[in-house]
């Protein structure tokens, strides 16, 4: 079965393999964006213990911390939800 498989493989140049490769990928890029933003508010809520201690100490005003890393975080990947949300050109 697994020679059948790889010889259509073959032969569609792996067309299907990347089609679904890029649609897992553009998937992916929407999720990690919001998976950021839950991870602030549990950060925030619960409270980072003693790992957020480490990473906050040295650092001055209210910037250190993991909350606003995990904000940072979203707003960097949030380029996928904005593609999706922006109209078509062309």
């Amino acid at each position: 079965m697994s020679e059948i498989c790889s010889v259509n493989a073959a032969a569609d140049g792996g067309r299907d393999g990347r089609a679904a490769a890029s649609r897992l990928a553009r998937w992916l890029g929407l999720a990690a964006s919001p998976t950021f933003v839950v991870m602030a508010v549990l950060t925030a809520v619960l409270g980072g213990g003693p790992a957020d201690m480490l990473c906050s100490a040295g650092h001055g005003g209210s910037l250190g911390g993991m909350v606003p890393m995990y904000l940072l975080m979203s707003a960097f990947h949030s380029a996928a939800w904005l593609r999706l949300i922006s109209p078509r050109r062309g």
